[in-house]
């Protein structure tokens, strides 16, 4: 019997459709009319019940990888389910479907691989990529999330296992931004792995070659980009994701004037970043007048340089001060020392925060160069754990009454400082926020203060869905500067009360949409978005997607 009645599709095939498939909660009315009768179990099931069994089965999964597989096996099963399940319980789900369990997926990624999702476009196709992108069976693609796999989060070079990153970010535009998983795409490009140890791996399944590098490896990014724009649309949103330092910066500067892109581990680190800033200007006893700041980044990555031009864009555009001064209120600590002009063997981006008139220290360690300079604010991008000492936290509560302290890197093994540590060494004077989740501390006098995370996931989601909806040009840094400045706001009193810069992640949705609303309105005043709307926070909340079977 034909699996199709009139194009409508029919029994069994409709169940292992996974967008189209309700499980045990299709209706009686709905059994009979697809041909589904003698295909379920009897009784119609509430989607409160399924969601129920859901959650006891992940919950009973004996390991944080078996969660993360159990979660990809329901997603390709029924699509509707899966977010019903995380949507309402997306604190307990992203650190499974994202970081950190994500990096170990990535790893395993040919070990607990199971069916095709995206798209795989190796130096193979080169010359051919968007005949390759034609083979894709959804033609009206909005966002796309891309990595080569050679800086997965701290875990090195993974080549094709990276997968995992593309996938498990667009189920967060999905889950937390309200974009339609129909029209997002999660793309890894394969340019080779230098991880011997993995193409070693008999499941390893990418190019068994050395990564590509220099004009082929251009000439490929570039045919991508073109392939995209012409496959889908100028507007279609391409975000790079885990690309090694050497490549994030120059792609992004190359590209994001010419096609609608941005990169989440420069330009998202950096909003959230500094709404976690604006939060705190909004604390009792801290200056409320971020020029009056001086700040310190320790590490000059692309991450912390990001937020260093996000924190310079807002004093020159809000605060009216030139861009050479911008600049001078943020310092940078790399592993050779603190940099200043005329030093040896700077980047560009480097270069760009030189001091001409560095103080004198007494040696190249943090702790000289908090001295010297007096930051009010301590940002830590270095990956090194602990860096935060508790006499740097001390030293920095002397010429401050509440100093703000980032611990930004990731994972929790990498973080410059905990909060514990923080909060004891400042007895409790210091604004925190770190890369990673910490857990409440309980100071001496019996107060509570819960850290924030300065969680990327904040930001990107409302990007994307601000960009999906006003089909914006490009990503201006006013919309980056937006989504900070909207951000940094959200974060109730009674939160900053407690130290938590951020709102709470059961809030997701809510603030994505209010994040996606204020980047659209900056599209729509600087031209650059092509279907112009009122783009209230009504309007882009009734056009986030809703996995409700009704």
């Amino acid at each position: 019997m034909s699996s199709y009645e009139n194009g409508v599709v029919m029994g069994v095939d409709r169940l292992r459709d996974p967008v189209m498939n309700k499980g045990t909660a299709f209706s009686s009315a709905e059994r009979s009319q697809y041909r589904l009768r003698g295909l379920l179990p009897p009784r119609v099931e509430s989607t409160e019940v399924q969601v129920n069994r859901e959650m006891e089965r992940i919950r009973s999964q004996s390991t944080e990888l078996d969660k993360f597989v159990y979660l990809q096996t329901l997603l390709a099963r029924n699509q509707r389910l899966f977010f019903q399940v995380i949507m309402p319980n997306i604190v307990e789900c992203m650190p499974i479907i994202y970081t950190p369990v994500v990096g170990t997926a990535c790893q395993q990624w040919g070990h607990i691989y199971q069916q095709p999702r995206g798209m795989y476009i190796s130096m193979e196709d080169k010359g051919h990529i968007y005949e390759v992108l034609k083979n894709y069976p959804e033609d009206d693609i909005r966002v796309i999330v891309v990595t080569d796999g050679e800086r997965i989060l701290g875990l090195g070079d993974l080549g094709c296992f990276g997968m995992g990153i593309p996938i498990g970010k667009l189920l967060l535009y999905n889950g937390c931004g309200g974009v339609n998983p129909k029209h997002t795409l999660p793309i890894q490009l394969d340019t080779g792995c230098n991880t011997a140890a993995l193409r070693n791996d008999p499941f390893y399944f990418g190019i068994d070659s050395d990564r590509i590098r220099g004009e082929q490896y251009d000439e490929f990014i570039d045919e991508f980009m073109e392939a995209v724009q012409k496959r889908f649309s100028s507007s279609t949103l391409i975000q790079f994701e885990d690309f090694a330092q050497a490549n994030a910066a120059r792609l992004l500067e190359k590209y994001r004037h010419k096609y609608c892109c941005f990169n989440d581990d420069i330009q998202g680190t950096a909003a959230v970043a500094l709404a976690g800033i604006f939060g705190a200007l909004r604390m009792d006893g801290v200056e409320s007048d971020l020029s009056k700041h001086k700040v310190l980044f320790y590490g000059a990555g692309s991450a912390g340089i990001g937020i260093a031009d996000l924190i310079g864009e807002e004093l020159v555009k809000n605060k009216g001060i030139d861009k050479e001064t911008a600049k001078r209120s943020c310092w940078f600590l790399d592993s050779k020392g603190l940099i200043y002009e005329g030093r040896a063997n700077l980047t560009t981006e480097k270069s760009k925060y030189a001091h001409s008139n560095p103080p004198h220290l007494v040696d190249s360690t943090l702790l000289s160069a908090v001295k010297a300079i007096q930051p009010s604010i301590l940002i830590g991008v270095s990956t090194i754990a602990n860096s935060f000492s508790p006499e740097i936290i001390k030293t920095m509560c002397q010429f401050n009454d509440r100093p703000i302290i980032f611990a930004l890197s990731n994972p929790t093994s990498k973080a410059e400082c905990t909060a514990e540590s923080c909060y004891f060494e400042s007895n409790g004077k210091a604004v925190f926020a770190s890369g990673s989740p910490f857990d409440p501390v309980t100071m001496p006098n019996g107060d509570v203060l819960e850290p924030g995370q300065a969680n990327n996931a904040y930001c990107f989601p409302g990007i994307g869905l601000a960009v999906k909806l006003c089909a914006a040009k490009f990503v201006s840094n006013l919309m980056i500067l937006e989504a900070a400045r909207c951000l940094g706001g959200l974060a109730s009193k009674e939160r900053l009360d407690r130290g938590c810069l951020f709102p709470s992640l059961n809030e997701i949705q809510s603030v994505s949409a209010q994040i996606a609303s204020a980047i659209a309105k900056v599209a729509v005043r600087g031209g650059l978005a092509t279907k112009p709307a009122d783009f209230t926070v009504e309007f882009v909340r009734q056009n986030m997607y809703n996995p409700n079977y009704d």
